[in-house]
């Protein structure tokens, strides 16, 4: 009788280990590491030729793609170290690749392709090149050029204005910042005209609320012959910084010159905002969270967070029980900025213990 007894509960504590088992299998999405960085619509072409070699021109793709990640996660003064990045490294941080399309026209072979890199190999890659990369995300501002002669005591506004006509000409596709141009008003335009002794210190608060947008960038740039002093006032939602540059021998009738001018505007404005989304990988801070086994959607939920949050450089599960999952969690920031970023994904932790609970 006795013996019977042990045998049905060995039994009940087996189907409960193999139902848990199957529920953290069905309805987790457990990932050894966090999510990778995907780099789609890589487009190579090369003409068909005697010694045609796909390989190469696949080659040829993965270098594209990392040269793509690393100017969207790294700012422009890091980028030299990086010129000589082997072939075989680049391989080594690949964790998937696809061919989405391949065609070709007129003997010249056109291959688009998708690649993942898995993001610790290559943040650990950036760490031991003294490199520390940001967390790309795209974000819009509202942009609005002036061109100040000095000599003349002349604005040049929206379509009169150079810079203006070519900003959106070319758009990169490493990077992070949507600019969004105003539409050219009559109105607006007197507005600026009738603050030009004072324009350094105008907030154009009356022409930013137009576009509803948190972020802007409004740019005064003084010219005095062919030098040119720019003064940047980037608004980030409520906090303004200002950035002064000086620029020698540009004549703005020159459309190359524009355009590099342009560029180097662009350059660093990217570098600002990735300067305030800096990941500082060399903290690996440690972290257990519990959570309840009978909550599969929050499982689910909490899991497809840590997939999506740059600032997790690894987590597994490495503890079952009858009541909770327990994860261990590297993070790359402090406890503080981990519990603000649950936070806002509506996710609350009791902090007590030194195991936390996700609640």
């Amino acid at each position: 009788m006795i013996f019977i007894k042990k045998k049905n509960n060995f039994k009940i504590l087996y189907i409960f280990f193999i139902t848990l088992s199957l529920n953290i299998f069905f309805f987790s999405t457990t990932k050894v590491f966090s999510k990778s960085f995907d780099i789609n619509n890589v487009e190579i072409s090369k003409p068909f030729e005697i010694n045609f070699d796909k390989n190469q021109i696949i080659d040829e793709g993965f270098k594209k793609a990392f040269n793509q990640l690393v100017g969207m996660v790294v700012k422009s003064s890091d980028k030299l170290k990086l010129r000589r990045v082997g072939l075989n490294e680049i391989k080594g941080m690949i964790e998937s690749f696809s061919i989405k399309e391949e065609k070709f026209i007129d003997e010249i072979y056109h291959v688009n392709l998708g690649v993942s890199f898995n993001k610790k190999k290559f943040y650990n890659y950036l760490e031991k090149k003294n490199i520390f990369p940001t967390i790309p995300q795209n974000q819009k501002f509202l942009f609005i050029p002036i061109i100040i002669n000095e000599k003349t005591k002349d604005l040049l506004i929206f379509s009169d204005n150079k810079i203006f006509q070519n900003w959106n000409k070319k758009i990169n596709d490493h990077h992070l910042i949507d600019y969004i141009l105003p539409t050219e008003d009559l109105e607006d335009i007197s507005l600026i005209k009738s603050k030009f002794n004072k324009i350094e210190n105008y907030d154009f608060k009356e022409i930013i609320s137009k576009y509803y947008l948190d972020h802007s960038i409004i740019v005064l740039i003084f010219k005095d012959g062919q030098d040119l002093r720019v003064l940047s006032r980037i608004t980030i939602k409520d906090n303004v910084n200002l950035k002064n540059q000086s620029f020698e021998n540009f004549d703005l009738n020159d459309d190359q010159v524009v355009e590099n001018l342009v560029e180097d505007l662009k350059e660093i404005y990217e570098d600002f905002w990735k300067n305030l989304n800096i990941i500082n990988t060399s903290i690996k801070f440690p972290l257990i969270v519990k959570v309840k086994n009978k909550n599969n959607d929050k499982i689910s939920m909490f899991e497809e967070n840590l997939n999506q949050l740059d600032l997790i450089y690894d987590y597994y599960i490495y503890k079952l029980d009858k009541d909770y999952t327990f994860y261990h969690i590297i993070f790359n920031g402090s406890p503080d900025i981990f519990i603000k970023k649950m936070n806002e994904k509506n996710f609350s932790l009791d902090t007590q213990n030194k195991t936390w609970v996700l609640e």
